[in-house]
């Protein structure tokens, strides 16, 4: 699926952290917004991603993803893009739907003895009556 230009922007940014001179004089962090609503997505991939409780993902639907892990813009710019591009198939997958099963009736019983085991175990732990 492409997803075109004009509906990814991004804005150059001052970068956080340590790195010198660099990070004080030149803008190589990126935000990438990315509007979910207004996008030329299917209806499906819009509404799993507005259902996702995804700190990216503001209440009006827009999608900010910060990347500064580089020191070079277009390096940043490449993350981003990436970044978004596996949040959106993220939700191309439908988890399966989980089938309650109950332990058989061996397991059971097994569970039931290694308790008894254990339980007769510590009771050989306490204090000794000494009889004479």
């Amino acid at each position: 699926m492409q997803i075109p230009d004009h509906e990814i922007t991004f804005t150059a940014i001052r970068a956080q952290g340590p790195g010198g001179q660099n990070v004080n004089k030149v803008s190589t962090a990126i935000h990438c917004r990315f509007d979910i609503l207004s996008s030329s997505l299917p209806d499906f991939y819009k509404q799993r991603l507005m259902q996702l409780t995804d700190s990216r993902i503001n209440n009006s639907g827009v999608i900010v993803i910060k990347s500064q892990r580089f020191r070079s813009q277009d390096k940043n710019r490449e993350e981003a893009l990436y970044r978004l591009q596996q949040l959106i198939q993220s939700v191309n997958r439908i988890p399966k739907k989980r089938v309650a099963t109950k332990p058989s009736k061996s397991a059971r019983q097994k569970r039931m003895d290694d308790k008894t085991r254990k339980a007769q175990h510590k009771k050989l732990r306490g204090r000794v009556k000494w009889v004479e």
